[in-house]
């Protein structure tokens, strides 16, 4: 038979199972509080990322940054960065998302209320306050307490507060639900909590995920429970015990698909030494590197592996018992989280709060 007598098709089916094809798609990173993209640490971060996975990455900016990610409401970040990945012509035909901290909120609002975008692919959290968080982050000491303790005592779910602070969207205290779930306007919508007001549309989007990676840092002292970056939380009324995911009515109830996702292989619950956000290389090329990757490796990786219980992924260590790599720290969040004197001024002005400068760190 001459060759160009062949049929086309047989040519089609030639290359379907010779021609390697590339089933990578690129990824977004959305940061936290208080950072913005230009960042070196950002734009390490973002660039390492890419070069290891062999991925286009791409760090998406909502508003001015660093300003924009504390006074601009959640429903209104969200959005931004919903209308920038409808616009990339690069994410067409689907993506990953890369979420930092409070980022990771961002990047579920746009999984679950962003009409007409793109796929999302594959979603990895680095210590995302998933449930919530039990107290403002930062607070630590001096002016950042004073300015928690402001906010506590206030009218943290006032219209006004909600309004002009973004992480009273997932401030979330057990012992004033009610009022949580009333007023509070972000992370109640995005996690389906309100009963009479529950979106199908939001579980089907969020349980399409094809892997959902939650990595918590063991010494977070931002997120209150640190364990709110795989979904647990406190039981309703108290501050104790931490509950996991899997007894959270969240998750028993399916309210956004958490648990169809964990039933069916695709959630990894990753925990690594460091406090938050404070992720070296080593630790990035092995919990984070692999989801951007080819789907087929993620694939014969989860058929070795998968357990359906609950399974913990924790960094190695060496015999020391030190962390390994600890020099080769890629990101590290407490850099981020310090607030400029005048985000400090603007919140004493905002909460009428009789706070001393000179105490900021």
């Amino acid at each position: 038979m001459a060759l160009h007598s062949l049929p086309i098709s047989f040519f089609s089916l030639f290359a379907f199972f010779f021609i390697p094809v590339s089933l990578s798609v690129p990824f977004i990173v959305l940061h936290g509080i208080g950072d913005q993209c230009s960042n070196r640490g950002m734009k390490q971060f973002t660039e390492q990322l890419a070069e290891l996975a062999g991925v286009k990455g791409y760090c998406l900016e909502v508003g001015d940054g660093t300003w924009d990610s504390w006074f601009k409401p959640l429903e209104e970040q969200t959005q931004i960065v919903c209308d920038k990945v409808k616009e990339m012509k690069e994410l067409r035909e689907g993506y990953s998302i890369v979420g930092l901290s409070q980022g990771n909120l961002i990047g579920r609002g746009v999984i679950e209320f962003c009409d007409g975008s793109p796929p999302v692919k594959k979603f990895i959290s680095l210590g995302g306050p998933h449930a919530g968080t039990a107290s403002v982050p930062l607070c630590g000491s001096g002016v950042l307490c004073k300015i928690a303790d402001t906010l506590i005592k206030s009218e943290i779910y006032s219209d006004y507060v909600q309004d002009h602070l973004a992480p009273s969207g997932y401030l979330k205290f057990p012992n004033d639900i009610s009022k949580y779930l009333s007023k509070c306007k972000f992370l109640p919508k995005l996690n389906n909590e309100h009963p009479d007001q529950r979106n199908s549309t939001y579980k089907e989007r969020f349980s399409s995920l094809q892997n959902l990676v939650l990595i918590m840092f063991e010494d977070d002292k931002v997120l209150i429970p640190k364990e709110t970056s795989w979904f647990g939380y406190y039981p309703d009324g108290a501050f104790n015990p931490v509950q996991p995911p899997q007894k959270t009515k969240l998750y028993t109830e399916d309210w956004i698909g958490l648990k169809s996702l964990d039933d069916a292989g695709r959630v990894k619950y990753i925990s690594v030494a460091g406090g938050h956000l404070g992720i070296s290389k080593a630790d990035m090329k092995e919990h984070v590197v692999p989801y951007l990757k080819d789907q087929a490796l993620v694939r014969e990786s989860e058929e070795r592996d998968h357990s359906l219980n609950y399974r913990v992924t924790k960094n190695r260590k060496t015999k020391q018992g030190n962390e390994l790599a600890s020099s080769e720290l890629v990101l590290d969040g407490s850099l981020s989280y310090r607030w400029p004197s005048s985000v400090t001024s603007f919140i004493a002005e905002l909460l009428d709060a009789d706070v001393d400068s000179s105490s900021h760190p």
